[in-house]
């Protein structure tokens, strides 16, 4: 991989990174192309990371299909794939009992998804750390869906002085709304259909701050009653936070993001939206 990074440089072409799990979908699409506009090569990694889930099973049932995802990056023009196994990422035992070296973003990786899947974000961080040694792009593209994450790898990259760019991206939406997920192809039949109420929740939050509403429990109030309207989900949480520190938020004042997560069956939803108040 050094190797043609060292390559495009020699070619004057700055390096665009688009790390990624797999399971390739048109919100993967948005990165690699705003990658390729802003980058002369563009480099995306495929790497289902195992120590950043705190469940095995849904390690195990996460969707592979390398041969799919080469072809999708092959048609965006992506122009090498990086795609190790767990022994070439994580050399040695990952179960063993002297630890491995690993990466903790304090603060902003406490609450939240932090909170619910213990050890994701030290899994995250220390994976993207790695892929930034061993790629050393010019700018590296992160989708909004995942904010929380976003938010991490921005701090981390500051503190530890990577010479690299973060570029956040939109989220990608189906017609009806559903942020774009690898996960979203677990749902039934049924739970799609109601799986967008998610995002309606949240867009009705966002239509009261617009209308002067300040008060984040009220806000969260009406989000959780839309939301309700699903006896499917079990929500875990829902909360106005800052952007940058994810910090919950008493009054909405300037800008917030609107987070959730909720489980529909087996599967796991998480849905944000920036507001901007006026």
């Amino acid at each position: 991989m050094r190797e043609h990074v060292t390559s495009a440089r020699e070619r004057a072409l700055t390096v665009g990174l688009v790390p990624t799990m797999g399971a390739l979908h048109e919100g993967h699409g948005a990165l690699m192309r705003r990658a390729r506009d802003e980058n002369g090569f563009v480099v995306a990694t495929i790497f289902v990371n195992p120590t950043q889930f705190d469940r095995p099973d849904d390690f195990q049932k996460y969707p592979r299909n390398l041969e799919t995802d080469l072809a999708f990056c092959e048609r965006l023009g992506v122009g090498a794939v990086f795609a190790p196994d767990a022994k070439e990422m994580y050399p040695g035992d990952l179960h063993q009992k002297k630890p491995l070296a690993s990466v903790d973003v304090a603060g902003v990786s406490s609450r939240l998804e932090g909170e619910f899947r213990p050890g994701h974000f030290r899994g995250v961080a220390t994976v993207v750390a790695k892929l930034f040694n061993i790629i050393p792009a010019d700018r590296a593209y992160f989708g909004e869906k995942d904010a929380q994450q976003l938010a991490v790898i921005q701090k981390m990259a500051a503190d530890l002085n990577f010479p690299v760019t973060v570029v956040p991206v939109p989220t990608v939406r189906e017609p009806d709304g559903l942020a774009m997920s690898s996960r979203n192809q677990r749902l039934t039949t049924e739970q799609r259909r109601v799986a967008p109420l998610l995002y309606q929740a949240l867009c009705e939050a966002e239509r009261l701050i617009q209308n002067g509403a300040s008060s984040a429990a009220e806000i969260k109030q009406v989000a959780m009653a839309e939301m309700s309207r699903n006896p499917g989900f079990r929500i875990q949480y829902l909360e106005a936070v800052d952007p940058a520190t994810f910090e919950p938020l008493v009054q909405i004042t300037g800008a917030v993001r609107l987070v959730a997560a909720v489980w529909l069956g087996e599967v796991r939803l998480i849905d944000n939206i920036l507001v901007n108040r006026p």
